[in-house]
């Protein structure tokens, strides 16, 4: 098994990447939230970047044909029941 390291702080591999870029993740910094990769020393955003742009984006695309873009699903914080 080939494994190509895109971040070797978090050991995020080109394969990850592409999964994340596949589910939606259109940018290095939704990347980093998906995966942490580039989160730390930033060694690895432009690898990132690149592997970004040679992808289509499902969603980029969808935005740039004038549909609107997909509402974020707000976080949701749950508070622990009192005892």
């Amino acid at each position: 098994m080939n494994r190509v390291y895109v971040c070797s702080c978090f050991g995020v591999t080109e394969k990850q990447v592409k999964q994340h870029a596949d589910a939606g993740a259109c940018t290095p910094r939704q990347i980093a939230s998906a995966c942490k990769a580039g989160t730390d020393c930033g060694g690895c955003v432009r690898r990132i970047q690149a592997l970004l742009g040679r992808g289509a984006c499902p969603q980029r695309e969808l935005i740039e044909q004038g549909a609107p873009a997909p509402a974020a699903e707000p976080e949701r914080f749950e508070f622990p029941e009192a005892a």
